[in-house]
């Protein structure tokens, strides 16, 4: 069976337009407008696209219901395993005590909201996001704030507008690899062009971040550690890209930002201690050390002094103790990404990893079994690509050499070392399964609408109609990413379903193709904020399901003004400093 995807059904490109967004107003007017559970806005915006691609764009049903099945097994694999096993490695924390006192480790440091959700949301959570990606940085990042005392709307707010400026490397670069492999273009360009748009957002972020909680006057109180946190990951995130590789620029941007924003709290600190108005205590000045004493071996009990809670102090042992979990986890992560190892694991474990063909070649393209009936059964046409070409449709069940295996292994591996049993630990998973299941099932029919969208046209029709904003484009373009990320979840996704596009576009507006496949990811990050996987994974480890739509509702907002910054930014790079869109770079080896 052959079919070749349709960009104008109805004859006109605006009415064309309009019917392949209704699987995006379904999906977000659900979760927007009514309080209808995601898991449900997601199953109503798969069917949608399904039927769409069906009545509209003549999308052969035995394609479309396959590609939909393709794109559920793609999302359990790929990300649902990927939070799946985080959350599980928090659960393992909190059950072995180790996270209360990871969490009065952070009390310890500082006491003010403003200051933590620095620490936590933005720069733990682009630790995370650089290691796991894929929503995991918004679940344990989030849980960790409600932890600290935060209530969960603010706890799943605040991390979801935080998870962004590090978006674009998440997962040891899988964004960036993606981006290379369907635009043709060197990675390494790609890469630092990226690295030339983010860090200005990096900056910008946690501005925007501690303004969103606190007045103007009290953000500008702690101005000074805001300069530390932005400016320190934006140097580290703008080095790492430019100069070294696309898989550690998050990792490291998170590392550098923690340390030096931990140093520079050794010599200042707020005049005033901020807090929420529903915390027990809302002290205006913190204690001096001279009102603070050692007990018990350099620990302090927890206790009320003049209206202010002081945490537990604990040895450095013990919190290295309980920190280890995510050592162990950044480990793995690690160790999981070098090509070599994935790929050794992958040759071993992978079933069709390494297809021969009748000539004695080995198939080009990515490994895996060919997608029966669907495997270069549907082609894109032009202007979506410069000659009409099939699509591949492989699935790797690489359920070793996936990051959500190392996840899982980082969880068993950090269980026994804190004293739990086998049994203890099947007992944990499967209460963190039950927590999850239905944001499993979101993240899955999330994918599966991608997919559709991907294989029907509907998102080239959509991308097309973002080509005809001429010389705006650049900004336009930016959305287009915005977009992406909105639909699929993912940045990654993203790349691969925009990437194409954006060559192509650009190169026929004679806009630099690096610079605007750059601006798919860079864009895309934003988008991130408000794509109902990650809306689901919030609530899901905050525990306010139900609360979907009224967190929709506060971040689009932000993610509409933080895209249009750097969409901004884009048109300064295409139109003023062309010069600094980089061209035949090579990484430092």
């Amino acid at each position: 069976m052959q079919w070749t995807q349709i960009y104008d059904p109805l004859g006109h490109w605006w009415l064309s337009t309009l019917v392949a967004a209704l699987p995006i107003i379904v999906l977000f007017g659900m979760l927007a407008g009514f309080k209808v559970k995601p898991h449900w806005c997601a199953i109503a915006g798969a069917s949608t696209a399904v039927a769409v691609a069906i009545l509209f764009f003549k999308m052969p049903p035995a394609l479309a219901a396959i590609t939909f099945g393709y794109g559920v097994a793609f999302g359990l694999l790929k990300i649902a395993w990927i939070v799946l096993a985080a959350v599980y490695l928090y659960d393992i924390s909190v059950e072995t005590g180790q996270f209360e006192i990871m969490k009065e480790s952070i009390a310890g440091i500082t006491a003010d909201r403003r200051l933590q959700v620095l620490l936590v949301a933005f720069c733990f959570g682009a630790f995370i996001e650089g290691a796991a990606g894929f929503g995991a940085p918004v679940a344990i990042a989030g849980a960790f704030m409600i932890g600290l005392g935060f209530k969960p709307f603010h706890a799943a707010a605040l991390n979801l507008i935080a998870n962004t400026a590090p978006v674009a490397w998440g997962a040891i670069g899988t964004p960036v690899h993606t981006l290379a492999a369907v635009t043709a273009l060197p990675e390494s360009d790609l890469n630092a062009m990226i690295g030339r748009i983010l860090p200005f957002t990096a900056i910008i972020v946690p501005f925007w971040l501690v303004r969103t909680m606190v007045s103007w006057r009290e953000t500008f109180e702690v101005l000074p550690a805001i300069v530390v946190v932005g400016t320190s990951f934006a140097l580290t995130q703008f080095f790492w890209s430019n100069y070294v590789d696309s898989n550690l620029v998050d990792i490291m941007g998170g590392v550098v930002s923690i340390v030096a924003v931990l140093v520079f709290l050794r010599f200042w600190k707020p005049k005033k201690i901020w807090r929420f108005d529903y915390d027990e205590t809302a002290p205006t000045q913190p204690p001096t050390s001279a009102e603070i004493t050692d007990q018990d071996g350099g620990e302090w009990a927890a206790e009320q002094f003049d209206g202010f809670v002081k945490a537990r102090r604990y040895t450095a042992g013990r919190i290295l103790k309980a920190w280890m979990p995510f050592a162990i986890l950044s480990l793995f992560v690690l160790f999981w990404g070098l090509p070599k190892i994935k790929l050794a694991m992958n040759q071993a474990t992978t079933p069709a990893f390494r297809v021969v063909l009748a000539d004695g070649k080995v198939r080009p393209g990515p490994p895996g079994w060919d997608v029966p009936y669907l495997h270069n059964a549907i082609s894109r046409a032009a202007p979506v690509v410069a000659k009409p070409s099939p699509e591949a449709a492989r699935y790797d069940f690489n359920w070793l050499s996936a990051t959500g295996t190392g996840c899982f292994l980082a969880a068993i591996v950090s269980g026994l070392l804190l004293g739990l049993n086998p049994l203890q630990l099947m007992r944990i998973f499967w209460r963190t399964l039950v927590r999850m299941r239905l944001a499993m099932i979101a993240i899955s029919f999330m994918l599966g609408l991608g997919y559709v969208t991907r294989y029907s046209g509907l998102d080239a029709v959509l991308g097309l109609a973002f080509t005809r904003t001429g010389w705006l484009y650049p900004f336009f373009g930016t959305f287009l990413g915005w977009l992406g990320v909105a639909l699929t979840g993912s940045d990654t996704s993203a790349n691969a379903l925009f990437g194409s596009l954006q060559r192509i576009t650009s190169q026929q507006l004679g806009i630099d193709p690096v610079l605007m496949c750059a601006a798919n990811s860079a864009g895309g990050v934003m988008g991130k904020m408000v794509d109902a996987q990650s809306i689901t994974i919030a609530t899901a480890a905050t525990e306010q399901v139900g609360n979907e739509g009224i967190i929709f509702r506060f971040v689009a907002w932000h993610s509409v003004a933080l895209c249009s910054i750097v969409g901004t930014i884009v048109m300064l790079y295409a139109y003023i400093f062309r010069s600094l869109v980089p061209h035949g770079l090579t990484f430092v080896k």
